[in-house]
């Protein structure tokens, strides 16, 4: 089983200066880590890929240097799955149709933008929102994710 630790909307160093240590001890186990943008600043890129293979995407709120050098999407293969990886635009309430129409034949969709975390299979396809674990300006809570791949792709959202 392949285990994915998934993140977003970390705001470093705006919302806090480092990820919390929960994030570190999660992720240490994972085959792979995929953030989905508005790290604001390289260096929570460089930190996570220091622990796993990290693939990002930038965030409407990135810097001009993040926005420079990772891509605004991503398709990722896993074990035979796809899944698409983007932080997501415009209002929140809509995401879901945003991100759907970005992606076409996705096993997952991993997305960020309102900091709301999100697990739901819609029709095929499983929406993946890990909330933000730092800023909790639209959210109840702060989170992280992850996800395991077997003869299928489970989300688990993770509370901080």
């Amino acid at each position: 089983m392949k285990r994915i630790g998934v993140i977003s909307d970390t705001h470093i160093p705006r919302a806090a200066l480092d990820l919390p240590e929960r994030v570190y001890k999660e992720f240490r186990g994972a085959d792979m880590i995929l953030h989905a943008g508005d790290l604001i600043e390289m260096s929570v890129f460089e930190k996570l890929r220091k622990i796993a293979p990290t693939h990002a995407v930038s965030g409407n709120m990135d810097t001009y240097e993040v926005k420079e050098a990772l891509p605004q999407k991503e398709t990722i293969n896993v074990e035979g799955f796809k899944i698409g990886l983007m932080h997501g635009y415009g209002p929140p309430a809509k995401i879901i149709d945003t991100v759907s129409k970005e992606f076409n034949g996705m096993d997952v969709i991993v997305f960020g933008h309102s900091h709301s975390a999100f697990c739901e299979r819609i029709k095929n396809t499983l929406f993946f929102n890990p909330g933000s674990p730092t800023d909790k300006i639209f959210a109840a809570y702060n989170s992280f994710g992850i996800l395991e791949i077997g003869k299928e792709i489970k989300g688990r959202i993770i509370r901080l």
